[in-house]
């Protein structure tokens, strides 16, 4: 099996970029694995796919050498595996509150002794390499999101769980949910009481050798998380990515011609 370039590049002391990918479309993804990000996560929580739109998404990512991730709807078991058996190296896991929670996740990801992982990888053993069935324990990264007031509170139980490789943090929910619907959604978080619990879960995660993840809006702030301690920095993904440029072009143009637009002709462009 190939050996995970997260895994070797955080043993080299170097900090990971992630891309992420929420429109169902394998040119997109092979679009943005060609960018240079370490690694891409294909969102199958919030992202407008599912499984069938995954497996050709993850194959246009291979030739790209990015580390193909993906982010499950939930907590359960047949979705996470057949998410490794199209051939992520990688599972986000969102909404794990417990200890209970991240040693169940833990035991969906990895074949026995160390987990109950059903034997059928039918793309990942063609994609990985050979002898996947040996290697998957060790390759496959399992990174649970802490976003909830009731994850912080178990956040010490979560990070001591056995096999957990990672946290990955969603600002949004987390802002939410510990200020009690106080702040609104969104990313790039400036609140103190937000900061510190930023620094309370990297602290965790070096206490029990574990990477950190965070979910970025801008280079500059993802930098800066880098700074922090955190491991791996999500800055940005392909829904922002094309309205921010389109965005971009159409204010260009409205500039540059007065703010004024041209009407195409019917069946135009």
């Amino acid at each position: 099996m190939f050996p995970n370039r997260l895994k070797a590049l955080w043993a080299e002391g170097r900090p990971a970029i992630n891309g992420w990918l929420s429109i169902a479309s394998p040119f997109a993804a092979e679009i943005m694995a060609a960018q240079g990000f370490d690694s891409l996560t294909v969102d199958m929580q919030h992202g407008a796919l599912d499984y069938s739109d995954l497996l050709p998404m993850l194959q246009a990512m291979r030739a790209s050498g990015a580390v193909p991730l993906a982010r499950v709807p939930w907590l359960e078991p047949g979705i996470i595996m057949k998410a490794l058996d199209a051939g992520a190296q990688g599972i986000i896991c969102p909404m794990v509150n417990s200890a209970e929670d991240a040693a169940r996740f833990v035991s969906y990801l990895r074949y026995p002794p160390l987990g109950v992982r059903s034997f059928g990888p039918t793309r990942a053993a063609f994609a990985a390499g050979g002898d996947y069935a040996a290697q998957a324990n060790a390759n496959i990264l399992a990174f649970a999101m802490i976003e909830t007031a009731e994850g912080m509170a178990n956040l010490d139980a979560i990070t001591a769980t056995p096999g957990l490789d990672g946290i990955y943090v969603g600002p949004a929910d987390l802002s939410i949910s510990l200020s009690g619907g106080r702040l609104a959604p969104g990313m790039d978080r400036e609140e103190p009481e937000i900061l510190a619990a930023l620094q309370t879960i990297l602290a965790a995660c070096k206490r029990n050798g574990l990477r950190a993840g965070l979910h970025c809006g801008s280079p500059d702030y993802a930098a800066r998380a880098i700074g922090w301690g955190f491991d791996m920095t999500t800055v940005g993904g392909d829904t922002k990515f094309l309205a921010s440029a389109a965005g971009a072009a159409v204010a260009g143009f409205r500039r540059l011609t007065g703010g004024t637009a041209g009407t195409a002709e019917p069946g135009g462009y």
